[in-house]
Order: C-alpha cells, then sequence, then structure tokens
C-alpha cells in the first residue's frame, strides 16, 4: 500500500481543525438571531458558549483516559462522526434545550480532537519537524477564526442561524472522509493510560498553578468576546452586514496575536505572559472606555486591539504547561495536555458566565470590566509561580 504524505495527513487535520474551530465560536455571531428564534434573553443564550466549552472541559480528559486503547484512525472518525451529530441536531433543534444538546455533543468531539490531533501530527513526521506539523495542523483553527465564523454569521444573516450549522456539518463531512483517507492506520496507539497520573499530576503545585493560569488568562477576554457581536450591533450601532467584516479583520488580527505571541514566549516564558496579559486588560478597559462614549470609530479599534491581544497567549500557556509536564510528571505529558485544553474551556466558562450576569445586572458595555478582573487574577498567579521558581535556583 502507498504511503501517505504527512503533509496530506497534516490537511486532513487542518480541515477538521477549521469545521472545530468554526462551530466553536459560530453562536458568538449568531446570538441575537437565537435570542430572537427562541424569545430567550442574551445571557440564556450564552449558554450556548459557555455549555460548549464545558463540554470541552470535561470531554478533553475523560475521553482520552476512555479511549486510550482505540486505533487513532478509527477515533478520528468516531470524533467526526459525533461532531456530525452534534451540529446537525443545533441546525434543526425545534427548542432551546436542544440546541444546547447539540452544542454539547459537538464539544465533547472537540475536547478529544484537541487531546489527540497534536500527538498524530507529531507522531507522522521527523522529530525535528514536530513543531511545525503541529503548527500547521493549528491553522485551520486560526483559519476558523478568520473566515468560519464570519462566514457562517453572514450565512446566517443572509438566510437564517439555522444554515450556518448546516454549513459547518457539511465541512465536518469533508474532514470525515479527509480523515478516512489520509490519516495512516498504524498510528502508534497510547495504551490505557495509569490513573495514577491523575494524582501526580494535581499534587504538583506548579501544574496545579499553571492550569489555573490558563484558565484566568484565556477566559478573561470571554466575558467581552462572547457578547462582542451585540455589543457592536447595540452599543456601537454597526449594522449586521458591517458586524461581519469587523468579524473578519479581528480574525486576521487574532492570526497576527498569535503568532507574535508564539515568537514573544520562545524565552522567557512567564514574564512574556505577564506582558501579554497586562496588554489584553488595557485592551478591554479600552473596549470599555469606547463603549460607554458610544463611539463607533473608538470602538472598532479596540475590537482590533482586542483581537490582537486576546488568543497572544495561547502559545506560551501550552509551551509551559508541557514544559512542567516533562520536568514534573514525564510519563503524563499526554494528560497533562488534556488537562490545560480543559482549562482553556474552563475559562470560556468562566468568562461567558461572568460576561453574561453582567449583561444581565447592568448591559453588555460593562463586560469588559469583568474581563479584566479575571485577568488580574491569572497576573496575580503567575507572580506567583515566578517567586516560586526564585526560591528553587
Amino acid at each position: 500500500m502507498k504511503k501517505i504524505s504527512p503533509s496530506l495527513t497534516l490537511l486532513a487535520l487542518a480541515i477538521n481543525a477549521f469545521a472545530i474551530g468554526s462551530t466553536e465560536f459560530i453562536s458568538v455571531g449568531l446570538m441575537p438571531m437565537i435570542v430572537n428564534t427562541f424569545n430567550i434573553s442574551l445571557s440564556q443564550a450564552g449558554l450556548t458558549v459557555s455549555l460548549y466549552a464545558l463540554g470541552v472541559t470535561v470531554g478533553a480528559p475523560l475521553l482520552t483516559i476512555l479511549t486510550g486503547t482505540w486505533n487513532r484512525k478509527t477515533l478520528m472518525v468516531s470524533i467526526m462522526g459525533l461532531f456530525i451529530l452534534g451540529n446537525l441536531l443545533s441546525a434543526f433543534a425545534p427548542t432551546f434545550l436542544l440546541l444546547l444538546v447539540g452544542r454539547v455533543l459537538a464539544s465533547l468531539a472537540h475536547g478529544i480532537f484537541m487531546s489527540i490531533s497534536t500527538v498524530i501530527a507529531a507522531d507522522v513526521v521527523r522529530p525535528e519537524k514536530r513543531a511545525s506539523a503541529i503548527a500547521l495542523m493549528f491553522t485551520g483553527l486560526t483559519v476558523a477564526t478568520v473566515i468560519g465564523v464570519p462566514l457562517g454569521t453572514f450565512i446566517g444573516q443572509h438566510s437564517n442561524w439555522h444554515m450556518s450549522f448546516v454549513f459547518i456539518v457539511v465541512i465536518g463531512l469533508i474532514g470525515l472522509i479527509a480523515t478516512s483517507i489520509l490519516v495512516p492506520k498504524g498510528m502508534p496507539i497510547p495504551g490505557k493510560i495509569n490513573l495514577s497520573g491523575l494524582a501526580r499530576i494535581f499534587t504538583n503545585k506548579s501544574i496545579l498553578m499553571s492550569l489555573f493560569i490558563t484558565a484566568f488568562g484565556y477566559g478573561g477576554t470571554f466575558a467581552a468576546y462572547t457578547y462582542l457581536t451585540p455589543i457592536l450591533e447595540g452599543t456601537f450601532r454597526f449594522s449586521a452586514s458591517t458586524v461581519v467584516i469587523i468579524l473578519v479583520a479581528y480574525g486576521v488580527m487574532v492570526a497576527i496575536g498569535n503568532s507574535l505571541g508564539g515568537h514573544l514566549a520562545n524565552k522567557n516564558i512567564l514574564p512574556a505572559l505577564q506582558k501579554m496579559f497586562a496588554a489584553l486588560a488595557l485592551s478591554l478597559l479600552f473596549l470599555f472606555i469606547s463603549a460607554s462614549l458610544a463611539s463607533q470609530a473608538l470602538g472598532l479599534i479596540a475590537t482590533l486591539l482586542l483581537g490582537l491581544f486576546a488568543f497572544m497567549n495561547v502559545p506560551g500557556l501550552q509551551l509551559y504547561v508541557v514544559q512542567l509536564a516533562e520536568k514534573f510528571t514525564p510519563k503524563d505529558i499526554t494528560l497533562v495536555s488534556a488537562f490545560n485544553i480543559a482549562a482553556f474551556n474552563v475559562g470560556i466558562t468562566l468568562g461567558s458566565f461572568v460576561g453574561g450576569q453582567i449583561s444581565r445586572g447592568s448591559s453588555v458595555g460593562f463586560t469588559p470590566l469583568g474581563g479584566i478582573i479575571i485577568i488580574l487574577l491569572a497576573m496575580f498567579l503567575i507572580r506567583l509561580a515566578q517567586k516560586d521558581q526564585a526560591s528553587k535556583l
């Protein structure tokens, strides 16, 4: 049998990542339409983001543990099947409850996909190419932010939000077909995961603190980002068609920020993360001030700055926890990685919840303030981690 090119395998993973990245944040652009369809509050509609994140939080470590003995290709096909099922249910959900069920099913697929796709990407290339392979796979997520979410929003605005999920189902089907053809059958199988690793992970102070840093540092953005479309339309009075363009520009800034963040975090990770979080907190403060003034020009600048700094921290947060795992629990690197994915989504759940409570109690224009408080907690924990490192030198 002809050997599958690693580049083609990475392409299949990137297509799947594009589908998964698109569905993760698609409801951000569709939220006003979901509110109108089901006659619910904005904070209730925010559950489509926060419950999705909660599903990833649970799904990443739990399903990674339960499927350790599965053939990797079979597992990837099953993951995309579950993903398609969840989005189909969301697309044709007659009630808000069933929409949430569909979101949770898709989120379970998301969690385990992120846990194993990185390992597959690393396994299909030579050791010296692993970092580049992982980065290539993650371009699917970046492209989803730049193209997938705005395009899904555009489809929803010009037909209905149900068709946005149908669009994602089609991308998922393409990903499933690509997986069945381009992912090799004989990938290494991790085997049954030793649950004693859980004790090693959660009794290690440094790793545990890193997971909290991930949750707070990444999650603060979502107090405002979850409600970005209502902010742009309601507070800044941008038209729906203009919001789509702004979301594309936001995605471009996210891509730039991710690239810069990876470069900045190569050395001295904790100081770099501290600076990134400070910049993110300032961008949220600027968004709040702009919303208070209801200035479209300032609102546009603030949104673009938020995109630049929102996910700049992701490469550093990932690298930091892996380095700690290599140092303290080398047998549990995969499991630590899965828990860090869970921590990212704990942050999304926390940020979305805080933003929802603020929007319910006052208005969406105040949601950036909640994000700032969450990020300050991450900065405080980084300071503690730096002191702990210094005491061990």
